[in-house]
């Protein structure tokens, strides 16, 4: 069986942040973990000191464990639930400047 993480950055719109927890913590990561194949989940918020100078563009990180023989059928299914009954997106999420990517374990 295939061993997957799916990392996903995110930030909330300016001045939901409650909100937008409030949604990924208790009602998105239940409904990614809903989906067959998902196993895991953790969410991150992003530290006050870095190894880097600069401003990240990105204040959370969730990281998914994926096993599945059929990784295509997995993002496929995650994807058709996005924004329906069984996976509503809260508008307090900054979708536009979201980025998600899949790795393998090697």
């Amino acid at each position: 069986m295939g061993k997957y993480t799916l990392l996903v950055l995110t930030n909330s719109v300016a001045g939901r942040e409650d909100e937008f927890n409030d949604w990924y913590t208790n009602q998105h990561v239940p409904d990614i973990l809903r989906i067959p194949g998902f196993v895991a989940a953790k969410r991150f918020r992003i530290a006050s000191e870095q190894v880097m100078a600069g401003q990240p563009k990105w204040k959370y990180l969730a990281l998914y464990e994926v096993e599945t023989d059929d990784l295509k059928g997995a993002l496929a299914d995650m994807v058709a639930r996005g924004g329906g009954p069984a996976m509503p997106i809260s508008d307090a999420l900054d979708v536009e400047g979201a980025l998600a990517t899949i790795y393998q374990a090697i």
